[in-house]
């Protein structure tokens, strides 16, 4: 296995997150959710709710929303984009890479 490029951090195998679900990870000195939908995909955002402190891998994961665990606001796990109220604030995304069977994520800012 070829080493990532700079700023990439190894967090779980493939294998290790069933496909509709979300799980708890560290990337340096951030939480993150990481999100393996439905479709396949792997997408990851900061894990902490913009509206009140609530782990948003606690939360429900349909599609591609995840719906915060606490007053049940939407974000798209894509783009951190917030869809409903109570949140207003977007949550941050970080970039996912897939390479021999493992995740990378890297957080930029």
């Amino acid at each position: 296995m070829s080493a990532p490029q700079e700023g990439w951090v190894r967090v779980a195998a493939v294998g290790e997150i069933p496909e509709g679900s979300a799980i708890a990870v560290r990337v340096k000195d951030r939480e993150i959710a990481l999100y393996h939908v439905e479709e396949g995909g792997f997408y990851a955002t900061e894990n902490v709710c913009t509206h009140e402190y609530a782990q948003l891998s606690e939360g429900w994961l349909e599609g591609y929303e995840i719906e915060c665990p606490l007053h049940a606001g939407r974000f798209d796990v894509r783009t951190g984009k917030a869809l409903c109220p109570p949140v207003e604030e977007n949550v941050r995304t970080c970039e996912v890479r897939i390479r021999d069977g493992d995740v990378f994520v890297r957080c930029v800012s």
